[in-house]
């Protein structure tokens, strides 16, 4: 049995990262990713999607692997970013008569990036391509991340190949599918991956959710992480909550704390809501935590709170990064709480409450201000506020 055949017809060619450590050179891969790529052959084949460039050569051992010496008939292009695109040319090279299959914007994109003279098939939404014995139909899903976008669908085989949705950080251990792999493992990295990658795009993914459903695909293959065919309602379930930003009940602490005050209060303030029941409680000390562990936790609760120095008149600056990537991503609601602290003149308390009113977010409570270091009225303000914060999530 060659666990490489997803279904019949359609077969897993991609690779495995295990060496890059920084994605798209910011955020972390401490268990690697995939690059995933997928066959579809009946009496001509398509290969949907490539892999990085530095990987080509194994994309290439892969493809002939399945099919021999058979020729590459078509190359679609669901996503023209470099992880997915970036072995264009070495395909091209290995298959001169190849044709490249996308949309008006992709093809302008492989010859901005790869300035390849492939012959090329421009689809619209809903056009078709007829494979003999499978057929692919593309959909087109812009902004879900890059304008470009789009998803292919393969009817005979109820299998969708959705580009970088419904994917995650983490290289595939194995398995190829879910019911090869321990699913459990990834749905930290699924978050992770949407918050960092497609966090933006909410209204998108929404759209192009309904475009998903209304298909009922009964096997996912995304371009990172597993196949899906045991958990589609899952992972569909999981980009729906994310991309209508609805979080569940737990508290984000994000903070910066130069000599340790500020992170004496963020550390009182968690102590304080356990105290009154409250059991999803993440801190993240800004200074050391890796971004993308922050937002995917934000993504996935619903309550933060944000504690800062002030610094040179302004932010301690890894929290002033944090809430410029928050405004980045659009997210419109999150029950919101801030803590600040200064020695002789302070900016961070006003600038949180600056950035609450520009996301359009109500504070739950009045923040707590410590003027240099803790004291008795600063640990009943941290109670206080804590207070607040479990009675709103009650």
């Amino acid at each position: 049995m060659n666990i490489t055949e997803i279904k019949q017809g359609i077969h897993y060619v991609g690779v495995n990262d295990r060496t890059t450590t920084r994605f798209e050179g910011l955020w972390s891969l401490p268990q690697g990713v995939s690059y995933n790529a997928y066959l579809v052959v009946g009496e001509k084949v398509a290969l949907i999607d490539t892999v990085s460039e530095a990987f080509g050569s194994r994309l290439l051992h892969n493809i002939e692997e399945i099919i021999g010496d058979r020729a590459v008939d078509y190359l679609v292009i669901n996503h023209m970013e470099p992880d997915h695109s970036g072995s264009i040319s070495t395909l091209a090279m290995r298959y001169p008569q190849m044709q490249i299959v996308s949309n008006a914007k992709a093809l302008q994109m492989v010859k901005g990036f790869y300035a390849v003279n492939t012959p090329t098939v421009e689809v619209k939404e809903g056009d078709t391509l007829d494979l003999g014995g499978k057929t692919l139909s593309f959909h087109m899903a812009p902004m879900v991340h890059w304008p470009e976008t789009m998803v292919s669908w393969c009817a005979e085989e109820k299998t969708l190949f959705s580009g970088d949705a419904f994917g995650t950080f983490g290289a595939l251990n194995g398995g190829i599918t879910d019911s090869q792999v321990c699913p459990e493992m990834y749905w930290d990295e699924m978050r992770r991956y949407y918050s960092a990658i497609v966090g933006k795009y909410g209204a998108p993914v929404q759209k192009a959710l309904q475009k998903v459903k209304g298909l009922s695909p009964e096997t996912i293959c995304p371009t990172h992480g597993p196949v899906w065919q045991r958990e589609v309602a899952t992972v569909m379930d999981i980009y729906d909550r994310l991309s209508r930003y609805e979080g569940e009940k737990g508290v984000v602490i994000a903070y910066g704390s130069m000599h340790g005050n500020t992170e004496e209060m963020a550390e009182l303030t968690a102590r304080y809501l356990a105290e009154e029941g409250v059991k999803n409680i993440r801190l993240h000390n800004l200074s050391y935590a890796e971004h993308s562990f922050v937002l995917s936790d934000i993504f996935r609760y619903d309550t933060l709170v944000v504690a800062s120095p002030t610094y040179n008149g302004s932010l301690f600056p890894p929290v002033k990064h944090l809430l410029e990537m928050l405004a980045e991503r659009n997210i419109p609601h999150r029950n919101f709480a801030f803590l600040g602290s200064f020695t002789w003149a302070c900016a961070s308390v006003r600038l949180m409450k600056e950035f609450a009113e520009s996301m359009k977010w109500e504070p739950i409570t009045a923040p707590v201000e410590m003027k240099q270091g803790i004291s008795d009225a600063v640990r009943t303000e941290c109670r206080r506020l804590a207070h607040e914060i479990a009675q709103r999530l009650a």
